[in-house]
């Protein structure tokens, strides 16, 4: 609902709540049936597929699991009851019943089921989801160095690198992040999205003409707690219990990335549809990791995506054959080994304005991430592991890798718990793990 300015005599206590919490968006409990955006057979049928599952239930019970307020639900079975498709078990607490499928129910629940096998929390209009992504994409606050700084904490850098990740984030648009193997790409990625702060809400599942999309997954989606609101005014409120809060996602694909994965994907047996990795990464962050290595050409990959990175907004296709409009509010990162400029044209480098690159670490950075390596794992300090190692480098003519003193090191320990020797740095230790570590094959 849009609230004007000057439409302030209806200005309701739960929008309120909305404005005055630190939320761009704030899902407010719905007061009815209307208010959910459900149509009431819908509904019906959901809390009959919920009741066949879930066997006995008490109200409140079934209120929870459908993610709709008890006061609406009631109503709701009071009229199954009518209609002799539940019935009153025995008596709940707290002026309640347990309910429980008639025959008659049972067979309508089975014929829900074939339908549709769609058991959790009632879906939201796709309406409501795309203004949720819009205003939630539109609170994202610019970023600084100090806190740029402060979310790559936990890796090593080089100190030019924060100036051009810095604005490439504020702009939320995409970036390719390219260089040799082992120096980060990946894991600067990753650290990225904790600059973008704030957690969100998205819905368990949303609904279009009939089309059941699930957004909710539990390999991207981490649950954050809901916060407590301060201000008596707003004690206790509540919200919309078919929606999740959550950290902003980070979804990571690499070689097994297919164009399927862009797709609604449909399950015929279930009637349920599956939503793309767009839709589960909006607000957040998406990397394509290895990119140049899927099994697609990385022309077809790009093509898919020119219009939405131009426009913010995606077209996908329903079973049923409708198009919806979707938003493509994210960070999308792309990191390779590849230089961009191979392996796509000038078309799509426009529209991925930001292109950086991830040097090899310099001498002193080295030490310092040999030195690191050794705190944690439980070396002694040897300060001349490094010039060792330094030496290999020249000899072997290799270049040095952010990625090496860990995995150096951790062949040594290796090595030292299958000799049941002390951890210590010897240089014939050090050269076994080089020997080992880049072998020729």
């Amino acid at each position: 609902m849009t609230v004007l300015a000057s439409d302030t005599q209806s200005f309701e206590p739960s929008m309120l709540g909305g404005l005055l919490s630190d939320d761009t968006f704030w899902p407010t409990q719905p007061r009815d049936l209307h208010e959910t955006g459900l149509s009431a057979a819908y509904v019906d049928g959901l809390m009959l597929k919920i009741l066949l599952v879930g066997g006995t239930l008490s109200g409140r019970t079934a209120s929870e699991r459908i993610g709709i307020p008890f006061r609406v639900i009631e109503p709701i079975l009071d009229a199954l009851r009518t209609r002799k498709l539940v019935t009153h078990v025995r008596p709940a607490p707290f002026n309640d019943y347990y309910y429980s499928l008639t025959e008659a129910g049972q067979k309508q629940a089975n014929q829900q089921m074939a339908q549709c096998s769609y058991t959790g929390a009632a879906p939201v209009p796709l309406s409501d989801y795309v203004l949720s992504v819009e205003a939630q994409a539109a609170g994202l606050d610019a970023v600084d160095r100090e806190q740029l700084r402060a979310a790559l904490s936990s890796i090593s850098y080089q100190n030019e690198l924060l100036d051009h990740l810095g604005p490439a984030v504020n702009s939320n648009t995409g970036m390719f992040l390219f260089g040799p193997p082992g120096n980060g790409k990946t894991t600067i990625a990753r650290c990225l999205t904790q600059c973008l702060g704030q957690e969100i809400w998205i819905p368990n599942a949303i609904l279009d003409d009939g089309n059941l999309i699930k957004l909710q997954d539990d390999a991207f989606h981490r649950p954050a707690p809901v916060p407590e609101i301060a201000s008596d005014i707003l004690k206790g409120q509540e919200w919309d219990n078919r929606w999740t809060r959550i950290r902003r996602p980070t979804v990571v694909v690499g070689g097994e990335l297919v164009m399927d994965n862009l797709e609604v994907r449909h399950d015929a047996r279930s009637n349920i549809c599956e939503a793309p990795l767009q839709m589960k990464s909006n607000c957040g962050c998406l990397l394509i990791d290895d990119f140049g290595r899927q099994r697609i050409a990385p022309e077809e990959l790009l093509n898919r995506w020119i219009i939405p990175l131009e426009n913010k907004c995606d077209y996908l296709t329903l079973p049923t054959g409708k198009k919806i409009q979707i938003p493509f509010e994210q960070l999308i990162i792309f990191s390779t080994n590849i230089d961009p400029n191979s392996l796509v044209d000038e078309a799509f480098l426009r529209r991925v304005p930001y292109k950086i690159f991830v040097s090899d670490p310099g001498r002193e950075e080295y030490r310092e991430l040999l030195s690191n390596v050794m705190r944690n794992l439980g070396f002694p300090d040897t300060p001349q592991a490094a010039d060792h190692l330094f030496k290999f480098y020249e000899d072997s003519g290799r270049k040095m890798r952010r990625c090496h003193p860990r995995d150096l090191l951790t062949q040594v320990a290796n090595y030292c718990k299958y000799r049941k020797l002390p951890l210590t740095l010897q240089p014939d230790y050090l050269d076994q793990a080089c020997r080992s570590y880049f072998s020729q094959l």
